[in-house]
């Protein structure tokens, strides 16, 4: 009732707005004594823990990236209950993103559309705040990197050199965005061979660097199956740690929301219900062909412990939260913490 109440009122801000302030929110409440108690979770459950890539994961629901772009309150959301957070995305060089107004809510839908544009305060920024970072702590943090929208495709590897080097010391595990629908021309780096090319010199670099850290590949919903084929075959050929499946979709199938006013909403990818069944159905897929060999994190459509079950089930190892906590909020962690405690019993 707490949050249906909060979610009303910050429903009544601009989008974007809305998500600074909770930001903002969620940090100063959990520095105020006594009424932080309201916020911190319980410690989890031991029967909850992950270990993936040799890392311990306290629990499998990670926040998904977008939601902490610049690292500014990863550490609060561990304190909320999530398992492990992902920031980003992070480009090399600052950039603003796209022209405001630009994430929409389709609340008949249970869904966003956001077109940001990989807004964020650059690695260099970023890296000073990861700095920050606690020691001891069981919170994994993963790394979400892109490239600068001003860079071409035939340069793009560069980009994704400059940000994995400079985030490496300070995160557990990257993830490689080239599936963002926001950014012109992103996508075609999921094409077979500026994919394989891409993601062989980060791992050449990753070696280099002298403690190779996990490496995800970030797909799109979108995929045809033929392309869903060319990223196993990548995944397996280049012995990859993870895929996470999937980002958002530009599709707008099967949404009710009033289309004159999807109409003026505009371009972007949407998140939310609507994008769970697609999700799964590409999990499931990923999992057959990959024959269990590489682990996937498995994000879209989570709004309740089933779905996140449904995932899991599908062949997920992990599970990424974004729009459905936006929709329902700390009480959704602890929904599914609590199925999935009474699925292991």
């Amino acid at each position: 009732m707490l949050y249906k109440i909060t979610r009303f009122l910050l429903f009544l801000l601009p989008a974007e707005r809305a998500h600074y302030f909770s930001v903002f929110f969620i940090k100063t409440a959990l520095r105020i004594p006594l009424f932080n108690r309201l916020f911190i979770a319980p410690k989890d459950d031991s029967r909850l823990q992950v270990v993936l890539w040799g890392l311990t994961f306290k629990n499998p629901i990670g926040l998904a990236a977008g939601f902490d772009k610049n690292a500014s309150c990863f550490e609060a959301m561990g304190k909320l209950g999530f398992g492990f957070v992902e920031i980003g995305t992070v480009t090399p060089m600052p950039q603003q993103g796209n022209p405001k107004p630009r994430l929409f809510r389709l609340k008949s839908d249970s869904a966003i559309i956001n077109r940001m544009g990989f807004n964020n305060d650059g690695s260099l920024d970023v890296v000073e705040r990861l700095k920050n970072r606690k020691e001891g702590g069981n919170l994994i943090v993963g790394g979400n990197i892109g490239k600068n929208k001003w860079t071409p495709n035939e340069k793009a590897e560069q980009d994704y050199l400059i940000v994995f080097a400079e985030l490496y010391p300070y995160v557990d595990y990257f993830a490689v965005n080239v599936s963002s629908p926001n950014t012109e021309n992103l996508r075609e780096l999921q094409d077979k061979e500026p994919l394989k090319r891409l993601l062989s010199s980060i791992q050449a670099l990753n070696v280099r660097l002298g403690n190779p850290k996990p490496i995800a590949l970030k797909i799109a919903p979108d995929l045809n199956n033929a392309q869903l084929d060319d990223i196993i075959a990548i995944a397996l050929a280049l012995n990859l740690d993870g895929i996470i499946a999937t980002n958002t979709t530009t599709s707008r199938d099967g949404l009710t929301t009033n289309p004159k006013k999807l109409a003026k909403m505009g371009n972007g990818g949407v998140s939310g219900k609507p994008l769970s069944q697609r999700s799964t159905e590409v999990i499931r897929y990923l999992n057959q062909g990959l024959k269990g060999k590489i682990p996937i994190i498995g994000v879209g459509g989570i709004h309740t412990a089933k779905d996140a079950l449904e995932k899991l089930e599908a062949g997920a190892t992990l599970v990424q939260l974004y729009t459905g906590f936006i929709y329902e909020g700390p009480r959704l962690l602890k929904q599914i913490k609590q199925a999935l405690t009474h699925h292991v019993n």
